[in-house]
């Protein structure tokens, strides 16, 4: 049998490929280990899954001052050296990195052992950690097409983003039901992401009254950012975070609010949801606005950037999809799609064939 290690934490995004990727290596018969942080979002998402999770001390690399920029380049020190140690026992025929400041360390220690590596960048350019892991991997897998003239040319591979199948399994009636909703008025779906998004939930809260008037509307909030005002009004329901049933949410929803996270404008455009994108800027480093622009270009998405996030002109977005909702998924259709759980499960079983 042979054996991965996959490896990839600090926010959903940087999970919920691994996690599609897993449920494929399964059908193909590998021994799946993961190591992740010690207790980032990855450890409870992948021991749901009943893989065996291994944390590891990690810091962050931060390009703005802060006083752990002195005390976490140790944290990663230390977690190259679990993780040097825990290859060794492990004894993985192959890597795969999913990002995040967690898989750093983990690069690094399989090329030391000589363990072939591929890592994935899901956003337009690369970011921080994948551009410290580059030099150190055998292969480099993208999201658009557009990401390979920043990334070697002998190593990068487009292939898309895996995304998970049940996605795709939900049921549009199970969503209704699950909010207490009617078939007689349009759903919309708000989401911010797996830490949830303050500004839009802000944005969103100030005009729900003008809302409820068309819509009915599911507000994924955020862990802890759920406003006990908003509760029990008819038409609304508000989570902090959903698992399970978000497939039945999409499969309900008639349009979407989200930030621009390269998994949540890759399960939009697989899903052909007519959208609005309000993408993270305010203290990013503007992988999301990148992320939005290249929908935008496409026709697939109406951007509204975070500084003109207004109550008028949320609105006028929400007016203009609403309205021309066949137009948007019309060009959603003509997009040419990947199989990127496909592709990149091939890539993994041939490097490590080759390593045996």
């Amino acid at each position: 049998m042979k054996k991965i290690v996959l490896t990839g934490g600090g926010t959903a995004g940087h999970v919920t490929p691994n996690m599609a990727l897993i449920e494929k290596l399964r059908q193909m018969n590998y021994d799946i280990t993961y190591i992740g942080s010690i207790d980032g979002i990855e450890k409870g998402l992948i021991e749901g899954m009943k893989v065996p999770y291994y944390g590891i001390s990690s810091g962050k690399l931060r390009r703005y001052f802060s006083w752990k920029n002195f005390s976490d380049p140790f944290r990663v020190i230390k977690g190259y050296f679990q993780a040097k140690k825990l290859l060794k026992e492990i004894n993985p025929d192959v890597v795969f990195s999913k990002g995040g400041f967690v898989a750093v360390p983990v690069v690094y220690a399989a090329k030391k052992r000589g363990i072939p590596t591929v890592i994935h960048e899901s956003d337009m350019t690369p970011g921080l950690a994948n551009k410290l892991c580059i030099k150190k991997a055998t292969k480099v897998c993208c999201n658009f097409a557009a990401t390979l003239s920043h990334l070697p040319a002998g190593k990068a591979v487009h292939t898309g983003t895996p995304l998970r199948k049940e996605l795709f399994t939900g049921s549009r009636e199970k969503g209704l039901e699950i909010n207490h909703f009617t078939n007689g008025m349009p759903v919309m779906l708000i989401v911010g992401g797996s830490t949830g998004a303050q500004r839009v939930n802000e944005a969103v809260r100030n005009i729900m009254p003008k809302l409820l008037e068309t819509f009915q509307v599911i507000h994924i909030c955020g862990k802890g950012k759920t406003d006990p005002e908003f509760d029990h009004i008819s038409g609304l329901r508000q989570y902090e975070y959903v698992s399970d049933d978000l497939k039945d949410m999409f499969a309900a929803a008639d349009i979407v609010i989200s930030r621009a996270g390269a998994n949540a404008v890759s399960e939009l455009l697989a899903l052909k949801k007519p959208n609005i994108l309000i993408p993270l800027s305010i203290g990013s480093r503007g992988d999301q606005v990148l992320n939005a622009e290249a929908f935008e270009k496409s026709g697939y998405s109406y951007v509204l950037h975070e500084e003109d996030l207004t109550s008028e002109n949320l609105l006028k977005a929400i007016d203009i999809v609403n309205n021309d909702r066949e137009k948007y998924v019309s060009a959603m259709e003509t997009a040419t799609e990947r199989d990127a759980t496909e592709i990149i499960t091939k890539m993994l079983d041939e490097l490590a064939t080759q390593k045996n």
